[in-house]
């Protein structure tokens, strides 16, 4: 199975490719012409990409898209539209017409609000249009919204969907395994739903 990564080289990306391989896989990790690809394990597949600029040809080949992807913390209200909400859009259009069967979506915990509040209510927003986009894209799809991101190993437990609190917080290394599950097996099919490390 070949797994498209967009976001391949970020912290949660890199991890969510190599776990990707462990099971057996062929990770296709997109990745900018600056990328900083010695994140990425040895001897996988990488392919040119910007989400702000995507070819019509980005998913070929590929049996599963998973968008890990994101403008960053520092980056202003501009680049998140253009990487979050339209990047991811264009990226699901792409592959909607591709032909994949299964779209992955790394979101946030707060993004099934259509109208958030506070800090970070424009990245909430731009990451709900994108979820709401993939909902009726006609992919099979799964949504993930994790809650505030730590470094660190696995850990012993997760929890997923209505019990998770929101103050709480989930390892990247958690979020990507669950996203490599969702993608390799289907777990997580038709559901959005929040996650932390228990």
């Amino acid at each position: 199975m070949n797994v498209l990564v967009a976001g391949s080289t970020g912290k949660t990306g890199s991890q969510l490719v190599a776990q990707i391989k462990e099971m057996g896989q062929t990770p296709l990790a997109l990745v900018r012409e600056s990328s900083d690809t010695s994140v990425l394990p040895e001897g996988v597949t990488t392919r040119v990409g910007d989400l702000t600029d995507l070819d019509g040809d980005v998913c070929a080949d590929a049996d599963v898209v998973v968008f890990a992807a994101g403008s960053g913390g520092s980056t202003g209200p501009e680049m998140t539209d253009k990487v979050d909400r339209e990047g991811a859009k264009r990226l699901i259009d792409i592959a909607a017409k591709s032909g994949v069967k299964r779209f992955v979506m790394l979101s946030s915990v707060g993004a099934d609000n259509s109208n958030p509040k506070g800090d970070l209510a424009h990245y909430l927003e731009a990451k709900h249009a994108a979820d709401e986009h993939l909902k009726a894209s006609g992919m099979t799809y799964s949504i993930l919204r994790p809650v505030a991101l730590t470094d660190g190993d696995r850990s012993d437990s997760i929890k997923l969907g209505s019990d998770v609190d929101k103050s709480a917080q989930a390892r990247r290394a958690d979020v990507a395994y669950v996203l490599a599950d969702a993608a390799v097996n289907g777990t997580h099919d038709g559901k959005a739903q929040d996650m932390q490390s228990a």
